[in-house]
């Protein structure tokens, strides 16, 4: 049943990072010359932190009323997986069971596309890109996080897809920043998944037109 505006409230919330952490290091693209003349300086993602926040955290909706588990697909654009400057641009995507992801290499060299779920019944990846070329497609029925994608061509490339079972989900941002919106009034369990960190979870309550933090 659609959904009453006045009965919906939003979550928002930050990732923060305990502790230094890891240095992040600068790669080594000398092995393909368009990436080593046009990328640029290119450093290891996997802890992006600026001021003790943490980015490229997915954090989706793990339990909650029945009303919001059972709520269909809302986004009707494809989510796009770039290949800029050597690296996939963004770090970290998220879509629902059902809806499109678009595979685009806007670099001028030859790019892999190389992904292997681990839940049967998503879609098993392994496609190249001409420079430049043609747009990729694929539809990931289950829900699943921290996809991992690479690249044969360019071993230092790697990116992650995030599937959720319902539309309720985010990525922190630069500054570990993230908002869901247009969750029906109640209790969930939130969880925050980083590709080396794991997944934690906490409670939340949502009240009707209220913001929740977390």
């Amino acid at each position: 049943a659609p959904l009453d505006p006045a009965t919906l409230g939003t979550v928002t919330g930050t990732i923060h990072f305990t502790g230094k952490p890891p240095e992040r290091l600068k790669i080594d693209m000398s092995q393909d010359p368009v990436c080593a003349m046009t990328g640029g300086d290119n450093y290891a993602e996997q802890y992006v932190v600026h001021n003790g926040d943490l980015a490229n955290v997915y954090v989706y909706i793990k339990d909650g009323p029945a009303a919001a588990m059972a709520q269909p697909a809302t986004n009707t654009v494809p989510v796009i997986l770039d290949q800029i400057g050597c690296k996939y641009v963004p770090h970290v995507i998220a879509v629902m069971q059902g809806e499109p992801v678009e595979f685009k290499n806007s670099d001028g060299t030859m790019h892999n596309i190389h992904i292997m779920p681990d839940v049967q019944g998503n879609a098993t990846v392994d496609i190249s890109q001409g420079a430049n070329g043609a747009l990729d497609s694929k539809i990931f029925d289950k829900p699943e996080t921290m996809i991992p994608v690479r690249c044969n061509n360019h071993p230092w490339m790697n990116a992650f897809i995030n599937v959720s079972a319902t539309p309720y989900f985010a990525v922190s941002d630069a500054d570990g920043n993230f908002t869901i919106k247009g969750l029906p009034a109640g209790t969930y369990t939130l969880a925050a998944v980083h590709e080396k960190l794991g997944e934690q979870t906490m409670t939340v309550t949502v009240a009707p037109q209220k913001t929740g933090k977390a």
